[in-house]
């Protein structure tokens, strides 16, 4: 068979940018995943669900929500979650990725504009790609040059798009943006909780309950399941008037199959566990916080902790010496980062003693590169 993209991959391969997957290894200590309160492995959950699925008649969704799709147990967590974040109503999606797809596709029209992150998720900047959406980056985390470009701007619907924990940095979006937000009647604010929901605010429901944000119907959440809630999918938290916005004009939401039940159920109980224990948790995450502080130096307000190393082949030299010592991290690279790093999350799901010697031998590890 002809190799037609050889070139490609033997550039990426002399770039040390060459991904490649491998079957998780079990036996080490998980820091690499997005599981932030460790709830993909609570049986508790597990069972409860399963004990629930088996009592009823469907356990799988089997079409798109606007067929036949939409069951009972979507419409709960939906409900469930627009009031734990004090929202209107609620959609879930099959995946954050088309969430923000959805999001960025849907509700930029003809004459509309989207003022972007430069760091925003790659699925939001894919949104921007299509159907010629005019799209505008501004520096990140920097108010200032985003007022600039609004002001600068004379689109009919200005949307910004931000990220409440951005992925890669670990840093908070400024409480600013969302008094920005409101200085005019054609501005939306979207909101992207993927890594900030569960992790931050009084009752772990992301920057809007850290900030003590009063939801107003221009701002609009969306929020991931595969990561502190410890299942699979996303949702979208928004007035009546854009949810159903989105349910004529999303096309990942019309055209796809309904977010699977057995993950819809799960995170719907672990929506209840984290706000059930939502002082524990965060007593918790809290000591992560201060294991990183005092021995990295690094005050991260959320549990990613992004080390930089500056160059892609040391930073998966770091992260094999890392395995072969029992610990797995993420070892990130151009181009999903300007600058290679080594990025660990200090999860709740291992303990605070591994958590401690991994901060050690990472910082041995990096210090041998920088």
């Amino acid at each position: 068979m002809s190799q037609l993209y050889h070139k490609e991959l033997e550039a990426l391969q002399r770039a040390n940018r060459l991904r490649t997957r491998s079957v998780v290894d079990e036996r080490l200590k998980d820091f690499a995943s997005n599981d932030y309160l460790g709830l993909a492995h609570l049986e508790e959950l597990h069972n409860k669900t399963a004990h629930y699925l088996a009592q009823q008649k469907t356990h799988a969704p089997k079409a798109s929500m606007l067929v036949n799709g939409y069951h009972q147990i979507h419409k709960d967590f939906e409900i469930a979650l627009a009031t734990a974040n004090g929202f209107e109503e609620g959609i879930v999606f099959g995946s954050g990725f088309n969430a923000n797809i959805a999001l960025i596709e849907a509700l930029t029209r003809k004459n509309d504009c989207v003022f972007m992150d430069e760091k925003y998720h790659a699925s939001g900047v894919l949104g921007t790609q299509l159907n010629g959406i005019n799209v505008v980056f501004f520096r990140h985390n920097d108010m200032n040059h985003l007022k600039e470009l609004l002001h600068e701007s004379t689109a009919q619907r200005k949307i910004i798009a931000v990220e409440g924990i951005y992925s890669m940095d670990g840093d908070l979006c400024p409480k600013e943006v969302f008094t920005i937000a409101q200085e005019e009647e054609n501005r939306l604010l979207i909101v992207d909780e993927a890594h900030s929901s569960g992790v931050v605010g009084e009752h772990l429901m992301g920057v809007f309950d850290l900030y003590n944000i009063p939801i107003k119907p221009n701002v609009i959440k969306m929020g991931t399941l595969g990561k502190a809630y410890g299942s699979f999918g996303a949702y979208i938290l928004a007035s009546s008037h854009i949810v159903t916005y989105l349910l004529n004009r999303a096309k990942p939401l019309i055209y796809a199959t309904a977010l699977s039940l057995y993950d819809t159920k799960r995170a719907h109980y672990a929506l209840e566990y984290i706000l059930d224990n939502a002082t524990a948790l965060k007593a918790m995450i809290q000591k992560r916080q201060k294991i990183v502080y005092e021995l990295l130096g690094a005050d991260v307000p959320g549990l990613i902790v992004p080390l930089r190393v500056g160059d892609n082949r040391a930073v998966m030299n770091i992260k094999e010496d890392l395995s072969s010592q029992g610990f797995s991290v993420g070892a990130i690279r151009q181009p999903t980062v300007d600058v290679a790093i080594i990025r660990f999350i200090a999860r709740l799901g291992e303990s605070e003693e591994d958590c401690m010697k991994l901060c050690t031998l990472v910082k041995k590890g990096v210090a041998c590169y920088v």
